[in-house]
């Protein structure tokens, strides 16, 4: 569709949403920026789209009146949805009666821009494995960009994109509710458990919204599949795109996976070593499958084992969620601030290979710790306390017969506690099960405290 004086609708503002009406107005559209709330401050999202392009723009804000509604439907030509917004609201379903085109952001900019697409969803680890493979195509062509769901809408970037460029976008199942023509030339789900049934519905819609990720590939085209995950598994069975995966359990004939502690890619019947989990800087079963899931997508697009090989030992994980910070007389420091929740920490303590100094505690959001403290399994030496919530923790650990706990007055002393008592072979592990608003603006200012007093330790 030709967007040039076109009247176009987008769905909900937000990061998305501004993104996507400085596309339109570049291209000379006539933009309706509409949001429900309207608590929203005009000027505000105004301040957030460039003014560039000959397009128009118009705000409206709350609830439209019958008749301002019904005259607004009349005259559109295209509908494009910020992620954030239900598709099965009753104002859209009216939209989609009329036979009003309804888009999502990621539509609008696979349509505008240009390149080839990476693409990558699933319920756990999108963004370290979106990260890792942008990291390996960036070492392969610069002409690279990464977008989506990770935090930097594919519509900001899309008008820059040439012909040889490289789009690695992490995809939400409700960035691919909306898709229509949007084709990747390497796609991957990684796994998928319930989530989102708030939105979805249904098992089954929430499923169909990922699998849409490879609806549009053709033979031409891979998709990369966990073979551990039923759903995924079974899925591949379906796809007319070629199929690749990638198993932390088994050894597969066409695919990549673990032999013991090598990752290995076996392509047309060639078995080739890339490296061993022992040289990745990203730890635990699920980031062994997230670079798995990465280095499949990069081979099946042609890019050198050399090149994957190198990345994927460099590669220092996403910032916040069981980071590498440094190592100090053979202690190694990671940063999991991200571990907000009892379930998120549970993950950061299965990805430690070493005894454990554990940091943990903050807000109280009313959580229980009692499989965070049986997931300790016997790797957690000692378990150092901060915040609101360290009196709380600290009982439900001893009610498990945790003995080990001592108590801090801040983030900085529970580092330097850590740091006296742990010995070479140690690890010291920031994973806190609670959120930071106790003692912080955000799990980001927590993480990156913690990052600062242990380099404070190296000086």
């Amino acid at each position: 569709m030709k967007i040039k004086e076109k009247k176009v609708l987008v769905f909900g503002s937000g990061i998305s949403g501004e993104a996507a009406c400085s596309l339109l107005l570049r291209e000379g559209a006539e933009v309706v920026l509409y949001d429900g709330n309207d608590k929203l401050d005009r000027e505000e999202i105004l301040s957030k789209i460039p003014e560039s392009g000959n397009g128009s723009l118009q705000i409206l804000l709350g609830t439209l009146a019958d008749e301002k509604k019904a005259q607004l439907l009349k005259t559109l030509d295209l509908v494009v949805m910020s992620p954030g917004v239900p598709t099965d609201l009753p104002i859209v379903n009216e939209m989609r009666d009329r036979g009003i085109p309804i888009w999502g952001e990621i539509e609008l900019a696979y349509e505008a821009g240009k390149g080839e697409v990476l693409a990558i969803t699933g319920t756990n680890g999108k963004t370290t494995t979106t990260s890792l493979l942008g990291q390996i195509m960036k070492n392969y062509t610069e002409n690279t960009y990464v977008v989506g769901n990770i935090g930097n809408p594919y519509t900001s970037v899309a008008l820059e994109t040439t012909e040889d460029s490289v789009i690695v976008a992490e995809m939400s199942s409700f960035q691919l509710e909306t898709i229509e023509t949007f084709r990747p030339r390497v796609s991957a789900i990684l796994n998928i458990t319930p989530d989102h049934l708030n939105r979805h519905h249904t098992m089954e819609a929430y499923i169909a919204a990922k699998e849409n990720i490879a609806k549009n590939q053709t033979e031409e085209d891979t998709c990369v599949l966990n073979y551990e995950d039923a759903v995924t598994r079974q899925f591949g069975e379906t796809l007319k795109a070629k199929v690749l995966y990638f198993s932390s359990q088994r050894i597969l004939e066409e695919g990549i996976y673990l032999d013991g502690e090598k990752i290995v890619l076996s392509l047309n019947g060639e078995k080739t070593e890339i490296c061993t989990v022992n040289e990745l800087n990203i730890l635990g079963t699920h980031n062994h499958e997230n670079a798995m899931a990465a280095a499949a997508m990069a081979a099946a697009y042609g890019v050198p084992v050399e090149i994957i090989r190198k990345t994927l030992k460099e590669f220092q994980g996403v910032e916040h969620r069981i980071e590498f910070v440094a190592e100090k007389d053979g202690v190694v420091y990671y940063n999991d601030s991200k571990g907000t929740n009892p379930d998120a920490a549970i993950k950061g303590i299965q990805a430690m290979n070493r005894p454990t100094y554990l940091i943990g505690g903050g807000y109280d959001k009313g959580s229980e710790y009692d499989e965070w403290i049986e997931a300790f399994d016997g790797k957690v030496k000692e378990l150092v306390l901060i915040g609101v919530t360290a009196q709380k923790i600290a009982d439900c650990a001893r009610k498990h017969g945790f003995e080990h706990i001592v108590f801090a007055d801040s983030l900085e002393d529970a580092v330097k506690e850590c740091a006296a008592r742990a010995g070479s072979g140690d690890a010291v592990l920031l994973s806190p099960a609670c959120a930071s608003w106790d003692m912080f603006k955000s799990f980001e200012q927590r993480g990156e405290l913690f990052k600062k007093y242990v380099r404070d330790l190296m000086a």
